[in-house]
């Protein structure tokens, strides 16, 4: 599965055809004219076409020549991208903006309590989260409208987790988005100080989160598999001091 775009991967250029697309229909397919696209950015056809070709190699989009043009559609990735710009600007422009995802509770795999505990990720943790994790992780499987919303994360202040090594191998880096936790899915009870963990790199799918605290959060909330729950990502001035 090819990563979500950042920020830095996309230049401006990029940005700007993205945007167009989107707005011509994109989301789901739209027919695209490099000669009508180039209009709309000040640019050649040529120079279009340049552009598409670069969302295409970048898997921000899908498309299929024909004869009169191309049919245009932007990837699970590119929504992803947009959802983290407009995420951005509601934080410049609606101070009250909140991201709020649901889904039900899932068991894992087990992985999330062996990575947690190394001492490499632990002495981060306190330091960083203001706490010990216990060794585990909430499973959650998002709704289908919480995976398109999920690229909303790139505009929320956010802890890293920084790679380390030991002897034997290199472990990757994750980042912390703090959470309230809201049990059967909105209206039970509540937990305040946990944080959703996704690491830069990880099997899971773009459907499933991994929730982190300092309590085991099935007996907090008492939760059992296939129960709903609320995640409110919530300003956490950790981040501030991290990105200081």
């Amino acid at each position: 599965m090819a990563e979500s775009a950042t920020a830095t991967d996309v230049s401006p250029a990029e940005r700007a055809a993205l945007k167009e697309v989107a707005l011509e229909g994109g989301l789901s397919e739209t027919k695209v004219s490099c000669a009508a696209l180039g209009d709309c950015l000040d640019a050649s056809t040529q120079t279009a076409s340049r552009r598409l070709q670069q969302l295409e190699a970048g898997d921000l989009i899908e498309r299929e020549v024909v004869g009169d043009g191309q049919w245009v559609s932007i990837t699970d990735a590119g929504e992803a991208y947009l959802r983290g710009e407009y995420a951005d600007y509601r934080r410049l422009f609606e101070t009250d903006a909140e991201l709020t995802l649901s889904g039900t509770v899932t068991s894992g795999m087990g992985e999330g309590r062996h990575y947690i505990t190394l001492d490499g990720y632990m002495a981060q943790f306190r330091e960083r989260l203001g706490y010990e994790p216990f060794p585990g992780t909430l499973n959650v499987e998002l709704d289908e409208e919480s995976v398109r919303r999920r690229g909303e994360f790139g505009g929320v202040d956010a802890v890293p987790i920084d790679a380390w090594e030991d002897d034997e191998r290199t472990f990757g880096a994750a980042t912390c988005y703090a959470v309230t936790l809201v049990a059967d899915g909105g209206d039970g009870a509540t937990y305040d100080d946990a944080h959703v963990i996704i690491p830069d790199r990880t099997h899971h799918d773009e459907s499933q989160l991994e929730v982190i605290a300092p309590d085991k959060l099935r007996d907090e909330l008492d939760l059992e598999d296939g129960e709903s729950i609320a995640l409110q990502v919530t300003p956490d001035s950790r981040a501030d001091e991290e990105s200081a």
